[in-house]
């Protein structure tokens, strides 16, 4: 057990660095700069302080992430991630009168490790291939809320003055103003009157770069045509051609968006299925090749990291939370947790619905009186336990062991 403890406010350009001992003394202080010297000096302070590899001195931070956590957890040392907002709770133990400096969150810091040190997990020991995962996975989700965003800014600016553009690619039944057939056509034809002007030869030729209508491309070259040409409110022709440079620069920046999605979808599907437990986590019921690698990156794959599937359930938000004091006790959906996840975990219990145990699992809830989002919830509960005990014991998903059907009491002791 280490008698030094270390603490790490970070910042952009400099972190400050405390030491105290068991006592809470601090016995170092020192500001490093945010490079490669500043970590060797960090690494040469805690030498200094009995920091050794059999017994590497713990560091608790206030982030996860970056050059100086990388480095550290190469160190194979446990590194503590502590939440701003507990850190903050902290530093008014020591002072009343809410004084703040770096120096002193770090001896803050330090100090959480020195006293409660058994209340903060460290941060799991992820291989370099699940690390991977994370960072695709995390990153391919992200693309998708990005391009998400990019079509809604050009769908507000086609409401300003193309809604036959609107009335082609958006709405329900039809390809999405990000399907590659819309944004050819839309940069082809940027403003009613080029879309007007557009025949049918031209049309069929921008269908035939674009995916292919499964209505047939006759029939959607028609569709085109009568859309474009019918009447619709137009702006007046400087603001329109004006407003029709501006959707070309919208679409460019959609086309990067998509194709950013796309290359980051490849990559994460690669580095998934090469992953030791995507055979194990494909094999559950409502989970994709992406979907799987979006549940891997949140959980990881340090099988020290939940000590039960009940922490992987409260990790996820899919455990409730019971609040009891008095006459008062009160169970509600637990509200701190791993969004990314609990987001994941709410489309696949969706997607298992069309599967017939959790299916009738769900409607079960939902007759009992619970509404589709804590029913989804619930179920996504049971696939956590399910997927907790796969990983551990290295086996694939069985649904006739999962979804065993429960045994009345009173039958089973009877003779």
């Amino acid at each position: 057990m280490s008698k030094i403890f270390c603490g790490i406010d970070w910042a952009e350009g400099h972190h400050d660095i405390a030491l105290v001992d068991q006592d809470g003394n601090q016995v170092a202080k020192l500001r490093i700069s945010d490079d490669s010297a500043g970590f060797h000096a960090l690494m040469e302070l805690l030498t200094r302080h009995g920091d050794t590899a059999e017994d590497p001195v713990p560091v608790a931070i206030e982030t996860p992430r970056g050059l100086l956590v990388s480095s550290l957890r190469a160190t194979d040392r446990q590194i503590y991630a502590i939440n701003p907002l507990a850190a903050a709770r902290y530093r008014d133990r020591g002072s009343v009168s809410r004084a703040k400096s770096d120096a002193a969150d770090a001896r803050v810091l330090a100090n959480i490790l020195r006293t409660d040190r058994h209340a903060h997990g460290p941060l799991p020991d992820d291989s370099e291939a699940g690390q991977t995962v994370a960072v695709l996975a995390r990153a391919h989700q992200d693309a998708i809320w990005d391009r998400q965003q990019m079509i809604n800014r050009l769908r507000s600016h086609l409401r300003e003055y193309y809604p036959a553009a609107l009335a082609a690619f958006h709405g329900t039944g039809r390809p999405g103003l990000d399907s590659p057939r819309a944004r050819l056509i839309l940069a082809a034809a940027p403003t009613p009157a080029d879309a007007a002007r557009l025949t049918r030869s031209q049309l069929r030729a921008l269908l035939k770069r674009g995916e292919r209508p499964g209505c047939g491309i006759e029939a959607e070259v028609e569709r085109l045509r009568t859309v474009f040409r019918a009447e619709h409110l137009r702006q007046l022709p400087q603001v329109e051609q004006a407003l029709g440079h501006q959707a070309v620069a919208l679409i460019r920046q959609v086309d990067a968006a998509c194709l950013g999605v796309a290359q980051l979808a490849a990559a994460t599907e690669e580095a998934f299925l090469a992953h030791p437990d995507a055979g194990i986590i494909t094999s559950f019921p409502g989970l994709s090749v992406l979907s799987g690698a979006r549940v891997l990156a949140e959980l990881g794959d340090d099988r020290e990291r939940f000590a039960e599937a009940r922490a992987m359930k409260a990790y996820a938000g899919a455990a409730p939370v019971t609040r009891a004091s008095g006459r008062s006790h009160v169970v509600v959906a637990r509200t701190v947790k791993n969004q990314r996840l609990a987001s994941a975990g709410h489309m696949w219990a969706f997607a298992t619905l069309r599967t017939q145990a959790p299916r009738a699992r769900y409607d079960r809830r939902r007759a009992g009186g619970e509404r589709h989002t804590a029913a989804l919830r619930n179920l996504f509960n049971k696939l956590l336990g399910c997927l907790y005990h796969c990983l551990q014991h290295r086996v694939l998903f069985a649904p006739d062991r999962a979804f065993a059907p429960s045994v009345n009491p009173a039958a089973r002791a009877s003779p």
